[in-house]
């Protein structure tokens, strides 16, 4: 009988046991965070730490790094939608192909636009974490033509570009463009100071990325402020 009990009880069974159970949990943590409705306001954000994101992930953009740019792009959709951890790297996945089927599209506006039905899948799991309604077929036209007026920089300037970004923020938001204007112009005006930089026999330097982060926690704070305002 004791034979039997010590048997039973080995630590092989007890190691085993353990294992299977972490397994369970694991499976239903994720099955709860991808499944299960989760609605947040996306006007509650950090906006400190939501520029070092940004800063963070051109850096790892232009610097040809696409694994920590996939983990970075997931932990600021965590921090500025309130994403739960396993569902931001399904939302990162999305975000990520929408760009890639933009870089794949080439200069033509036929061609940017393939990147459009990833944009309204992205904004679709977006409006499913939000507790704040917005447009997702209008925001996701105008998320890829701010992206479209970037590319394109010798037809339009960077007063283009914080136009366009301010109507995306405003629909977003479900605002009018008044509030986001100066948003608009201290984000575009972070892309123009990494855009020059880069041009830079040395490139964009510490330094360089240093005033880059100031300028998007300049814009982020700008936008946290409008529609903190506008709750």
């Amino acid at each position: 009988m004791i034979t039997r009990l010590q048997k039973s009880t080995s630590p092989g069974t007890s190691t085993r046991w353990i294992w299977r159970s972490a397994l369970l949990v694991l499976v239903f943590w994720i099955a709860v965070d991808l499944f299960i409705p989760s609605q947040h306001t996306i006007r509650q954000f950090d906006p400190q730490e939501v520029a070092k994101l940004e800063t963070d992930m051109w850096r790892s953009y232009y610097e040809k790094k696409p694994v920590l740019l996939f983990w970075q792009l997931a932990g600021g959709l965590r921090q500025q939608f309130h994403a739960p951890f396993w569902r931001s790297f399904k939302l990162g996945f999305q975000a990520a192909k929408a760009a890639f089927d933009f870089k794949e599209g080439g200069s033509s506006r036929a061609g940017c636009e393939k990147a459009l039905p990833g944009l309204v899948s992205y904004y679709e799991s977006i409006q499913a974490l939000s507790s704040d309604k917005f447009d997702v077929p209008k925001l996701a036209k105008l998320e890829l033509n701010w992206w479209i007026v970037h590319r394109q920089r010798e037809r339009y300037s960077y007063n283009d570009l914080a136009k366009a970004l301010t109507q995306t923020a405003a629909v977003q938001y479900n605002q009018s463009d008044a509030p986001f204007i100066m948003y608009g112009q201290l984000r575009a005006n972070a892309m123009r100071l990494r855009d020059e930089s880069s041009q830079q026999p040395s490139g964009t330097t510490e330094v360089d990325w240093r005033h880059i982060e100031k300028e998007l926690n300049r814009a982020w704070s700008s936008l946290h402020e409008s529609v903190r305002l506008n709750k």
